[in-house]
């Protein structure tokens, strides 16, 4: 696995600063204070987003991705994949969400949204991804792929060095 790590890396702008908030806000239900200080860099060629030099979000196509760092930190109340006990380990090792094994979703979710993906008996999380089915759809799913993997623990987003 490759190294990655943060490069070109500065205060972001107040006014940007403020963007990102009220997007976080508007799309995960995430509230911060607006006197939190934000840093932006390169990681692997994409804008990422640093708050108290832990990286929160990274941009992609679609929308940005939140760390699981980030998840933990800033705590959003949507756009989550609750998955039951047995998907865990699977999970844990980059694996793509199968839709028995989906317990719950916030309803909002749509095809394509960016979300993350926790356990149900602790509500930790476990890996952020691109939904492949409406939130409502994954839940009474029965066969098939739910969320895509895009970031899980241990995976060189989760360890890269700032």
């Amino acid at each position: 696995m490759k190294e990655l790590t943060v490069k070109r890396r500065s205060r972001l702008r107040s006014k940007d600063a403020r963007r990102i908030r009220e997007w976080m806000e508007d799309e995960w239900g995430i509230s911060m204070d607006p006197g939190t200080d934000m840093e932006v860099g390169a990681l692997d060629g994409k804008r990422s987003y640093i708050i108290n030099g832990r990286i929160v979000g990274i941009e992609e196509k679609g929308g940005l991705l939140l760390t699981l760092h980030g998840i933990m930190d800033l705590n959003p109340t949507r756009k989550h994949v609750t998955v039951d006990m047995g998907a865990v380990s699977f999970l844990a090792n980059g694996a793509d969400v199968m839709a028995p094994g989906v317990v719950d979703a916030d309803l909002a979710i749509e095809k394509g949204d960016i979300v993350y993906v926790r356990d149900e008996k602790n509500g930790r999380p476990l890996c952020v991804g691109r939904a492949l089915m409406d939130g409502p759809v994954m839940v009474r799913a029965t066969e098939g792929k739910a969320v895509k993997t895009l970031h899980h623990v241990s995976d060189e987003i989760w360890n890269a060095s700032l």
